[in-house]
């Protein structure tokens, strides 16, 4: 898989100059879990990036709980972990997929190519015998020229078109059946989902922490044209991330994640919502 990368290839590749593994580990229940756990064991080597302090931004009236990072913060962090464009990057959390999903795509966004994921995550590493430490390395700073990928972002305008019926782009709603049907909502203030969404739970999609692969992947997006464009969205732009990776890796070509998501949507008075 092209985003993809198993605890074999990283085992033999960790000691190389050129590559950096990131913890991305977090509990959305307890926002400091992620960092306590790489404190006390984590890959050999491997910086911590943190969701809510690094890999997201302030959260304001709208663009919702976990908006885009300030980019000069989030690129002054890459740099500081010593990653600059020709670096190979390998990205962790515990076995979900979603956070090390979320720095992925952040990657992705500054228009980094050697980015990849962990399988199975540090569980995965760990089951297979892999060395932990507990130091925190120091790396010497490195210089990172940005390419910015607005095109896999999707705007709230163009979300709003599609919602409006203005546009007939397929939105996926990443979250649970419940959710998106409305019977439960434990974080957002309004139940439902954006008008016109489909339900694809991105929990489909990751197996026991590992990515599905094949034919697998590919049947749950087989009444989706791969040519046409597609947006994804979750809660606050983490869980949809899976989704995004699974369909640029089941061969679409122009997907794009409405980074807001749910949360942003539902801090408009004036938007409509779709329950059953």
């Amino acid at each position: 898989m092209k985003a993809i990368v198993n605890t074999d290839w990283l085992r033999e590749h960790i000691h190389e100059e050129n590559l950096r593994v990131i913890d991305s580990r977090f509990s959305l229940g307890n926002p400091s879990e992620g960092r306590e756990r790489y404190k006390e064991s984590h890959i050999p080597g491997a910086v911590f990036f943190d969701l809510e302090k690094d890999l997201s931004g302030y959260v304001k009236k709208h663009g919702g709980r976990h908006p885009l990072p300030n980019m000069k913060n989030f690129l002054r962090k890459v740099e500081d972990s010593g990653i600059d464009n020709d670096t190979t990057v390998v990205i962790y959390d515990e076995k979900e997929g979603a956070f090390s999903g979320r720095c992925w795509w952040l990657f992705q966004y500054i228009g980094h190519e050697k980015v990849y994921i962990l399988n199975g995550g540090f569980a995965a590493w760990k089951e297979a015998g892999g060395k932990t430490e507990s130091t925190s390395p120091v790396y010497p700073p490195k210089s990172y020229r940005p390419s910015f990928n607005e095109d896999i972002v999707a705007s709230l305008d163009e979300v709003r078109s599609i919602a409006s019926g203005d546009q007939n782009i397929p939105l996926i709603d990443s979250r649970s059946r419940e959710r998106y049907l409305g019977h439960e909502e434990p974080i957002d203030r309004i139940p439902g989902h954006i008008p016109r969404a489909i339900n694809l739970p991105w929990t489909d999609g990751v197996k026991g922490g590992y990515f599905i692969q094949g034919e697998e992947q590919n049947e749950r997006f087989s009444h989706l044209n791969k040519a046409e464009q597609v947006i994804v969205y979750c809660g606050s732009g983490v869980t949809a991330t899976p989704n995004f990776i699974a369909l640029k890796e089941a061969g679409f070509h122009h997907v794009k994640l409405y980074v807001g998501s749910y949360s942003d949507w539902v801090s408009y008075e004036d938007h409509k919502v779709d329950k059953e």
